[in-house]
Parts: C-alpha cells; structure tokens; sequence
C-alpha cells in the first residue's frame, strides 16, 4: 500500500509538498523524502509528532534516541509509518532544524495500491518556494522586551538587595566543602 501525503510548510506563503511513500518505510525514510522534496540537506535533528484535528503535537518520533540513559523512546529508524498513521489517524506534524524551527503540518491524503514503474518516495506535486527563514513560533504568555526590573518591577533586582554575592557569613548552610 502507498501512503499519499501533504506536508505543508507553516509560511506566509502557500508552501507544499504531496509526497507517495511506502506504507512499510520507516519515518526516517519519509524524514529524507520530506528534507529532499524542500530542499532541505537534510544533517539537522528532526521530529515527527502524532496529532490530532486541532494540529496539537502529540507523543514524539525523534530522529535520534534522546533519552539520555533512561528508558528508550522510539526513534524514526525504528518505527513504521503504518504502526503510527491509519485512515483514523492521519495527521502529523513535523519539525526540522530545531534551532530554524521549519515546522509542517503533514495529513494522510490518500492511501492506494502501489504502481508498477514508479519509485517511491515519490514527489507527486510541489507548490510553493521556501522562504529564505523559518517563521517565528508563537508562545502562548506575556512577551516583553524589557529586562527583569520590567517583568517584577523596579526594585525587586536592586543591588544588594539579596547580599553582594561576596558576602557569605550571612547565609544559612555550613561551608564544607571538600
């Protein structure tokens, strides 16, 4: 079975891609097919997140095993675009360049049965250029373009308020260190 997708680039332009891939690949492979199909290089970290209606990232497919020593997560070498998307759960969202922040939301389009002649991943349709930079990610929460005496007000930060940091006798806690 081949999965049809659309990855739409989160840009103020009109930006996207309808990609064929194999039900069985692996996330990695629809994580090349996605970078080549953008013109991304493809060398930086990468994840794929399972999402709902509202597009709200859910549990994580990293490209690489990032859980420092603790129980491991699934990464996308390991995982099989059919264990994940379904007709019921279609929808994706995909960051690439975690410094960039390129953000796709990517939907299950179609799912057909494959076709003698052509090879997949297959590059069905491409619309759009990418612009030069990523969108700025909106944060839910107060911004502000002050320093701390602006978030908490003016006197909460004066010096020596809380000592002049060279003043230890004051403090509550034995000194011994070895």
């Amino acid at each position: 079975m081949i999965y049809r997708f659309r990855a739409i680039l989160n840009s103020q332009d009109e930006v996207y891609r309808d990609i064929e891939i194999e039900h069985s690949a692996s996330f990695e492979d629809f994580h090349n097919a996605i970078t080549q199909a953008f013109g991304f290089d493809g060398q930086e970290v990468a994840s794929f997140y399972e999402s709902n209606d509202q597009w709200e990232q859910g549990q994580e497919i990293p490209l690489f095993d990032m859980s420092d020593g603790g129980e491991p997560t699934r990464t996308m070498a390991d995982t099989q675009l059919s264990q994940v998307v379904s007709k019921e759960h279609r929808n994706l969202v995909y960051i690439y360049d975690f410094l960039s922040m390129w953000t796709f939301i990517i939907e299950l389009a179609d799912v057909v049965e494959k076709q003698v002649g052509i090879t997949y991943p297959n590059l069905m349709f491409a619309q759009g250029e990418i612009p030069d930079q990523a969108i700025d990610p909106e944060f839910v929460g107060e911004s502000t373009d002050g320093d701390l005496d602006d978030i908490y007000g003016d006197d909460t930060f004066q010096d020596n308020q809380y000592g002049s940091g060279d003043d230890y006798e004051d403090l509550d806690f034995d000194e011994t260190w070895n």
